[in-house]
């Protein structure tokens, strides 16, 4: 069942989507949201991936204006990524979209299931984000 909604959800979100950006793109925007200034060895191994592909990655991400290199105050030699103020609206537009998209389908439900709902998913975010983030605590709000 789990797969199926997952399935689902991804359906919704394509659909709410305006996509300037691939899924790979996407997942190192929300991995710089919540890593501001790290540098491209850390976002690769984030990524599961090496140095030049990511860098190619955020080529074009800062192409279209969602990231920045900037040089770090300790090191000349080293680059940080940032999210640019166009990313970080990107995201927040990306989100309500999804939200919405989200909504109409919640609004469908019985108001005791989608009660239950929220409860398992407010569990869910705490327990995902001390897996994903290692601090237990929910993420901002993740995509």
């Amino acid at each position: 069942m789990t797969s199926k909604a997952a399935e689902l959800l991804e359906v919704l979100w394509g659909r709410a989507s305006t996509a300037p950006v691939s899924a790979s793109q996407l997942r190192v925007l929300f991995i710089l949201e919540h890593n501001e200034g790290i540098n491209l060895r850390t976002l690769a191994d984030a990524l599961g991936s090496t140095p030049p592909s990511t860098s190619r990655l955020c080529d074009r991400l800062q192409a279209v204006g969602f990231m920045e290199r900037r040089a770090s105050v300790t090191s000349r030699r080293e680059l940080r990524l940032y999210l640019s103020r166009r990313g970080r609206a990107y995201l927040a537009d990306l989100r309500a979209r999804r939200e919405g998209a989200l909504l109409s389908v919640l609004e469908q439900m019985p108001a005791a299931q989608r009660s239950a709902l929220q409860q398992g998913l407010e569990a869910f975010c705490v327990a995902a984000a001390a897996q994903i983030h290692g601090d237990g605590e929910p993420a901002a709000r993740t995509a």
